[in-house]
């Protein structure tokens, strides 16, 4: 028998598997792993998801854990956008997800003259230079291809970079100042211990990973967090079908890890559950529709085109506000615009949340409403 969930026990289900209520990890890592990956092109957002996430974290530990001990890296995975990705998933995810991104980027490669030849010469070039001059950034990068004699120009330099990282050759480096450097990947972590999976098990297993950490969803779901085609999506969720259960989420069928069913016990929580989500998070972005999570009435203040997802505030898993951050000289302020007024009791838990910010950030804040 199918089970019907309400719309709050999937947001609530959905916030316990996402270390947004009740389970925060205890590492960087953890955080990276247990989700599969943070969106990471604004890496300022990406190390406010791990905050929003953890206990006993500062901002410093994201980047230690990914200079200094490496265990997280940063290159292109999920929907061919940059991501924090656990170093141990590195080798059966980006077999997985790349060739999938290069093949949809043939034509825009075409466009701007990087054919298979010059994408071939470019990468055995950028490799050359890495290994004997890296990390570089991408203008000195650039430079040091052109000696080589290959001139690259405009979108080109990404595209190719991208065709590289997506290959396995590159990923980013340590930050110079506010520029991040690329590095081969071979002198960066050791892959030699790394696990590599045939393509079907990777597949059910991103599959079972996702569930983890987003259930309860559906195959659309998968497919839309993580670019992989629906044929293949379909394939690997038959092949996890043993430890899920069938519901219902909005009149639709979605299935849930049957161990997660127990967390319903705990449902609902006694004071409302207020976060304040950074750019881009994956509660957002892990779903094929946000519909559970923001009224449409909202949905531009939150995303008003261009691949832009504002940092929100959500209360009890449903989106209330936008914030920033405006910093000053030796502090910051919190500028948060609700959609509505807010209830009395968002307060309290509204004010930790500043808190927290500035002790993972290392600055005085203070919250600052607009309406």
């Amino acid at each position: 028998m199918t089970l019907t969930l309400s719309d709050n026990q999937v947001r609530f289900l959905r916030l316990r598997a996402q270390h947004l209520i009740a389970r925060p990890a205890e590492s960087v890592a953890g955080v990276v792993k247990d989700l599969c990956g943070i969106q990471a092109q604004d890496a300022c957002a990406a190390t406010l998801a791990v905050r929003v996430r953890s206990i006993g974290q500062v901002v410093d530990d994201v980047e230690h854990t990914r200079v200094q001990e490496r265990s997280i890296i940063r290159t292109w995975g999920q929907r061919g956008t940059l991501h924090l990705l656990a170093t141990e998933d590195f080798a059966w995810l980006l077999p997985l997800l790349g060739p999938i991104f290069i093949a949809g980027d043939r034509s825009r490669r075409a466009e701007l003259g990087l054919d298979e030849d010059t994408c071939i010469k470019g990468i055995r070039a950028m490799r050359d230079i890495l290994s004997n001059q890296g990390p570089l950034t991408r203008a000195e990068l650039v430079e040091q291809l052109a000696i080589q004699g290959i001139r690259l120009e405009g979108q080109a330099v990404p595209h190719l970079i991208f065709r590289a990282a997506l290959e396995g050759i590159v990923c980013l480096g340590p930050d110079r100042g506010a520029k991040p450097t690329y590095v081969l990947i071979d002198d960066w972590i050791d892959r030699g211990r790394a696990l590599s999976l045939p393509r079907a098990a990777a597949c059910a297993g991103l599959a079972l990973r996702y569930l983890a950490a987003y259930g309860p969803a559906e195959p659309d779901d998968l497919a839309a967090w993580s670019g992989l085609p629906m044929g293949e999506v379909r394939t690997a969720w038959q092949r996890i079908a043993d430890p899920l259960i069938d519901v219902e989420v909005a009149g639709r069928p979605a299935w849930l890890l049957s161990e997660h069913l127990a967390w319903l016990d705990e449902f609902p929580a006694h004071a409302p559950v207020v976060r304040l989500l950074p750019g881009f998070d994956t509660y957002l972005l892990g779903y094929r529709s946000r519909n559970l999570v923001v009224s449409p009435q909202y949905a531009r203040r939150i995303n008003a085109g261009g691949g832009m997802v504002h940092p929100t505030l959500i209360v009890d898993g449903r989106a209330m506000g936008t914030w920033k951050l405006k910093r000053q000289k030796s502090s910051m302020d919190v500028v948060l615009e609700p959609f509505e007024e807010l209830a009395s009791d968002v307060q309290p838990g509204l004010e930790t949340e500043v808190q927290d910010i500035a002790r993972f950030l290392g600055l005085p804040a203070r919250l600052r409403v607009e309406l």
